[in-house]
């Protein structure tokens, strides 16, 4: 017997909002699935495990939520600078570099800045370069927001880190420091410097440093170490001259082998992280270890040192193995190795040696116990 048309009519609907309630689920199903996978790839590119849904913080390669959300540089004002700064006041001034003083500022939208000023006539190339550098965006970089040319100054306006440099927390006298390192932290930050000079090795084109240092690498509120100062030679003066000799001069965190700005390199960069490691190890400037005019080499001071036992920081005490000490020691003779030799290692090798070298550390104190401090995230990582 045939059914009524209306009863068939009903039956039809019904079943087609089944099928599309059930396509449906399907689709959020498979969103979530290829979302979470995005959201997994991308933390680990930066080598975090969160995968919250702020994933709009971290932004190209890897930001932290330390560093404000821009996309490409924002152009201030001088009167935006200035009333952020309050009147570039000295109670804001929190250091000096390479690029001037040095304060810190909070923009209308509550960010918290570090602001560097200079004397300087506008310049269209400066703009460029600071656009470039400001698509550097990394877990271990510290961000370049925008810049300011007004009133005959020239501003950089970068994300502010408020623990400030390693050296305030490693031998910086003159500034008070609420932590104290201990080696598997100091291997922490060793490890962020080297991921944060690697991606700059590692763009298109490769981003020499030309000027790293210890006072380079900070630290945020997590303690994270990221790198500054990043082409800030290229800032300072016309990109035609940025590669010349012009203004160069010799430390001890420069190879000795390169005589002008034109000879530096990925290699050379090495070098000097070979220097910040030797820092790192003995807790004390390298300046006060080797005078900038003596022939000895640093690493030639080092491997004495380590000769006789006395090269690690006191202050350490008992907080590493010596087998730890001693693969870091290793490490950080490769980096300073002559590079006519070829035996440096590129940044990414050397990081993924820190991170090996800091596995096993945290391993072998796990397992001894007797009061060794084990390593956590964050803020946790230091004591008083």
């Amino acid at each position: 017997m045939a059914l009524p048309t209306a009863v068939v009519a009903g039956v039809a609907a019904a079943v087609a909002t089944l099928f599309l309630a059930a396509a449906a689920v399907m689709a959020v199903l498979c969103w979530r699935r290829l979302g979470g996978r995005r959201s997994r790839n991308r933390t680990s590119d930066t080598g975090s495990s969160d995968t919250s849904p702020t994933l709009a913080e971290w932004g190209r390669c890897g930001r932290t939520s330390s560093a404000p959300e821009y996309h490409g540089a924002r152009q201030f004002t001088l009167e935006e600078m200035s009333h952020a700064t309050k009147g570039f006041s000295d109670a804001n001034l929190v250091g000096a570099g390479s690029f001037g003083k040095v304060y810190m500022g909070l923009l209308l939208d509550g960010t918290v800045v570090a602001v560097k000023r200079r004397e300087g006539p506008p310049r269209q190339d400066f703009v460029d370069e600071v656009r470039r550098q400001s698509e550097i965006w990394h877990r271990n970089v510290v961000t370049l927001i925008g810049y300011c040319q007004d009133g005959g100054l020239q501003m950089l306006v970068f994300e502010y880190l408020p623990n400030g440099s390693v050296c305030r927390h490693l031998y910086d006298s003159g500034k008070e420091s609420m932590t104290r390192l201990e080696f598997k932290q100091r291997l922490s930050i060793a490890i962020g410097a080297a991921k944060g000079l690697d991606h700059l090795h590692s763009m298109t084109p490769p981003l020499i440093h030309k000027g790293f240092k210890t006072s380079n690498v900070l630290v945020d509120e997590n303690f994270i170490a990221k790198v500054s100062d990043a082409g800030v030679d290229r800032l300072l003066r016309g990109l035609e001259d940025a590669d010349t000799a012009n203004g160069f001069h010799t430390s001890l965190y420069q190879d000795p082998e390169v005589h002008s700005m034109a000879q530096l390199s990925a290699s050379t960069d090495v070098y000097s992280f070979g220097v910040f490691l030797l820092e790192l190890i003995t807790g004390r400037e390298a300046a006060s270890l080797v005078c900038a005019e003596s022939t000895e080499s640093v690493a030639h001071w080092m491997e004495a040192h380590f000769a006789s036992g006395d090269l690690a920081d006191p202050r350490l005490g008992g907080s590493f193995t010596s087998e730890g000490m001693k693969e870091l020691v290793g490490l950080t003779f490769q980096c300073l190795s002559p590079s006519v030799a070829r035996r440096r290692p590129r940044m990414g090798l050397v990081a993924a040696e820190l991170d090996r070298i800091l596995e096993k550390e945290m391993t072998l104190t796990t397992v001894m116990g007797d009061g060794t401090a084990i390593i956590t995230l964050g803020s946790q990582l230091f004591t008083s």
